[in-house]
């Protein structure tokens, strides 16, 4: 199992009636919702909104794959805690690892293809060099603090 500090973002939610299904327990799809969540404040933390990335060099971001691994349930109430890191970032997609805390207990663990494409006929397209060296900058930055922490 991998610490906290291997982590890039940590992002906070509470589930919410909403979330839940007939047994009060998250619906499997909303993880996807909140890993979704996470990854766009991630991006926002780095200074990029994503809205006006699409404005600006008519690129967006897509999701292409996912897997989820549900380990145990969480419930109405709950506080979850959104770990996100990149596990490889190429010229024109992010592969992320995203999993879902409640306090010490992994709830689910999810990896997900996110590809830069073309707003207008949503091929893909290089990730815009400003928001890949930012992705890089942070990635690199949180390997060095784990690097540093980890001896």
């Amino acid at each position: 199992m991998r610490g906290m500090a291997e982590f890039h973002f940590h992002w906070s939610i509470r589930v919410y009636y909403e979330d839940t299904d007939a047994g009060d327990v998250v619906f499997y799809a909303n993880y996807l919702k909140f890993f979704e969540r996470a990854r766009t404040e991630w991006l926002r933390s780095l200074g990029i909104d994503q809205s006006l990335l699409a404005k600006r060099t008519g690129m967006l971001f897509v999701v292409r794959h996912t897997a989820v691994d549900y380990l145990s349930p969480a419930r109405l109430d709950d506080q979850l805690a959104i770990r996100s890191r990149i596990e490889r970032l190429g010229r024109a997609s992010v592969d992320f690892l995203q999993e879902a805390w409640r306090g010490e207990q992994l709830l689910a663990r999810g990896t997900i293809k996110v590809c830069c494409v073309a707003a207008s006929d949503l091929k893909p397209n290089a990730i815009p060099p400003d928001v890949l060296s930012a992705m890089r900058s942070a990635t690199t930055a949180e390997q060095e603090l784990t690097a540093h922490f980890s001896h």
